[in-house]
């Protein structure tokens, strides 16, 4: 590191815990600089091993490369971190820069003939190398990315790779900014607080202050979530305030304005068709799963067709149901409410006083935290001392068995208009053996932030969320590689919400539900019959939730599967055909997410790959049983999925650690039984 690197806080070698960034210290002015001497070194170390007269090895190839890089690393994952949770329009500005920056950077190392032909000799000779299979997946990896990259192609084709690449890189951080953008602008205004019946009172007083936040004088502001579903509709009583609610979610980046996505999205599937083509693939998606666990698109199309199938003939039943139920026609905006009032009138005991017993920092401490004690001996100690990025952020030390740190996790829950929806886990910091690194994570949740001294109640939707992206933070803290690229959540993309998916199981399970369902105000339990309903209503998937689910994941992959010679060039009328060749006809039940704000596929790393929620429930749903079977929340189950899963990261083949934990190959069967979807007995 030279001294104009030495003197820049980001690149500086953090004193706190475990390389926990010193976010104080940091201007966003430092990181323009700090990315590009981070690069200037990167390229330096890169060119050593290139031009190393020395037969390639794998220590002097493979796992120089995979070290290198480190002052880009701690870069990247201090500032990608920040601009999620936490943007304005100066780390907007630098992420627009940096998207090509990062992308030429990589295509230059990537395309480096001489540093091609040392991984393809040795990935030619693999068999002879005697590696273990940890270093013989990161080979094969190298070898395929490099590849995939263009590194292999005839010299006019990979400038036409390293101009697609660049181009696409900018376009996906653009469709993200507009996103977030037009969202905010489309929260929906409603100037008499009569018209907010049915929201709890923390709901009106949050929307109160988002009113005031953007200037209202008086009226109420309802902020509007990131998928077409609104969670406040299946409380609103007010139809019409329902229909504007509705209207604004499913017309974002659509409108017209400076935010419309919708040639971003025909730019970036055309980009990313004659990229597959380029490389030999018939299209994107095939590109994309030929990484994955999924066996190709064929597989993948196969599996939600036949869901689908199942799902609309259940979507037909519930529809009827509420149409009975309502007494009047329902429409888009009326579904959700109609399916809660449907769940109120069957349910032996209402669930409205269910948020009453899941007050945030008890959830956290007695359910999130006593389950991860349970199964995996950890602890979680607060330190208030240390400091986060946003002063909603806090954090835990994450301490094991033995007493022995094993790294920080940072809890981000709050909702702000700087932070994008949704809900994810980051790592700020790799785990890995070989760099004596230990893993800094953080969840990013957007939960209404309450006022001073009242408390934050999570619905039974929340409760789930809060548990699932624990579960993706475990997948990095118990993480036990040598290589950084292979850490925690690094795994096929069809395989990382396998671990997050499997932690939800425990947020209503009888030994944990018992430690943290305290009422908010009394302290008393929760009463056994309210716990039951809740567990009850949790294992009722509607067959709402599922059809919005398949849509978007069967969207995204009719978007992917177009190829370089197919002409599309209206958004909308792509999306109504592609549904309707799928089965979903019909507005009345739109995808999770439509073309132009679907961020998972056109600004996030989902692209062909949001199939991949259902894929890994499959697995899932599997497991669970196996840890039921196996006896519950003991430590020597956690021990055995912690050994098969939670510390493998891509080291291992991780369907054949699946296999291998549970004894057999994961088949469908609990899948449907848990959405309702399995055939009636005859």
């Amino acid at each position: 590191m030279d001294n104009r690197a030495a003197a820049n806080p980001v690149l500086a070698q953090s004193t706190l815990p475990h390389g926990l960034p010193d976010f104080a210290s940091i201007d966003d002015d430092d990181f323009l600089p700090a990315f590009t001497a981070a690069m200037e070194t990167h390229l330096a170390e890169v060119e050593s091993i290139a031009s190393d007269s020395r037969p390639a090895t794998f220590a002097n190839t493979v796992e120089a490369l995979e070290l290198s890089g480190r002052d880009l690393a701690r870069a990247s994952g201090i500032f990608f971190n920040l601009v999620g949770p936490d943007t304005n329009p100066k780390r907007n500005e630098i992420s627009q820069q940096l998207s090509t920056m990062l992308t030429d950077h990589a295509n230059t190392i990537s395309m480096d003939q001489r540093l091609f032909a040392r991984i393809a000799s040795l990935h030619e000779h693999k068999a002879e190398l005697d590696l273990t299979e940890a270093q013989d997946r990161l080979l094969t990896k190298r070898y395929r990315d490099a590849v995939r990259s263009g590194a292999g192609l005839a010299a006019d084709d990979q400038e036409q790779m390293r101009q697609i690449s660049s181009r696409l890189a900018y376009l996906t951080t653009t469709f993200s900014q507009k996103i977030l953008d037009d969202t905010n602008a489309s929260a929906v205004f409603v100037a008499d607080v009569a018209e907010l019946d049915g929201l709890s009172p923390g709901e009106i007083a949050a929307a109160r202050r988002a009113a005031a936040d953007a200037g209202h004088d008086s009226g109420h502001l309802i902020a509007l979530e990131l998928p077409t579903s609104q969670s406040v509709l299946t409380s609103l009583t007010d139809r019409d305030v329902r229909q504007r609610v509705f209207d604004a979610s499913t017309a974002r980046c659509t409108r017209g304005n400076e935010h419309d996505t919708r040639e971003l999205v025909l730019e970036i599937v055309r980009l990313r068709a004659r990229r597959a083509r380029l490389l030999g693939y018939t299209d994107h998606a095939e590109y994309v799963i030929a990484e994955e666990t999924a066996p190709n698109p064929a597989a993948v199309v196969e599996l939600l067709t036949d869901l689908a199938a199942s799902a609309l003939r259940a979507g037909g039943r519930e529809l009827t149901r509420l149409t009975r139920l309502a007494d009047e026609e329902i429409g888009p905006a009326d579904l959700t409410f109609w399916l809660e009032r449907e769940r109120r009138a069957s349910a032996e005991i209402p669930l409205d006083d269910f948020a009453d017993y899941c007050e945030l920092d008890r959830v956290l401490t007695d359910g999130v935290f006593h389950a991860a004690g349970k199964l995996y001996g950890l602890r979680f100690v607060e330190r208030s001392d240390l400091v986060g990025y946003h002063p909603d952020v806090r954090v835990w030390d994450v301490i094991n068995e033995a007493g022995r740190s094993i790294g920080l996790f940072l809890g981000d829950y709050y909702a702000r208009p700087s932070k994008r929806g949704g809900a994810w886990m980051n790592n700020i910091v790799d785990q890995s053996l070989a760099l004596s690194a230990q893993p800094v994570v953080v969840n990013v949740l957007n939960l209404t932030k309450p006022d001073d001294g009242e408390p934050c109640l999570l619905t039974m939707d929340q409760l789930t969320t809060l548990f699932h992206e624990f579960g993706h933070a475990l997948h990095g803290l118990l993480s036990a590689v040598d290589y950084p690229s292979q850490s925690g959540t690094s795994v096929p993309r069809d395989f990382v919400e396998f671990p997050s998916q499997v932690n939800e199981m425990w947020a209503l399970h009888p030994d944990v539900l018992s430690q943290y369902a305290r009422h908010h105000e009394t302290g008393e339990p929760i009463p056994p019959a309210l716990a039951d309903a809740a567990r009850a209503a949790a294992t009722t998937e509607s067959a709402h939730a599922t059809i919005e689910y398949l849509a978007a994941a069967l969207l995204d992959l009719a978007w992917h599967r177009i190829t370089a010679d197919d002409v599309v060039d209206d958004v909308e009328r792509f999306e109504r055909d592609a549904l309707a060749a799928a089965g979903f006809t019909g507005d009345l039940i739109p995808p999770r997410y439509r073309s132009a704000y679907f961020n998972h596929i056109f600004g996030g790393g989902y692209s062909a790959g949001y199939y991949s929620y259902i894929w890994s429930e499959v697995l899932d749903a599997e497991t669970e049983q196996w840890f039921l079977a196996e006896g519950g929340l003991l430590r020597a189950n956690g021990r055995r999925f912690a050994e098969a899963t939670l510390s493998r990261g891509d080291s291992v083949d991780p369907l054949v650690a699946h296999r291998e934990l549970i004894g057999k190959t994961a088949e469908i069967g609990p899948l449907l039984t848990r959405r309702g979807l399995a055939a009636a007995p005859s």
